[in-house]
């Protein structure tokens, strides 16, 4: 279930600053490159920093 919802904000996060970085600055497309390197790397290392928020906030055990 928590794998669901990373992969969802991941998506929402990436589409809106790619509309941000074309209808407001380019700048907004560092944030997309950010996202992406955090999932290439949480698939290397099995650690994801949204996961462990995600936990904390809602108390979610495995």
């Amino acid at each position: 279930m928590i794998n669901r919802i990373i992969r969802a904000i991941a998506g929402t996060f990436i589409l809106i600053s790619v509309l941000l970085a074309v209808y407001v600055n380019q700048n907004w497309l560092w944030f997309t490159g950010f996202v992406g390197i955090n999932l290439l790397q949480s698939s290397f290392t099995k650690w994801c920093l949204m996961e462990d928020i995600l936990r904390k906030v809602f108390k979610i055990q495995d």
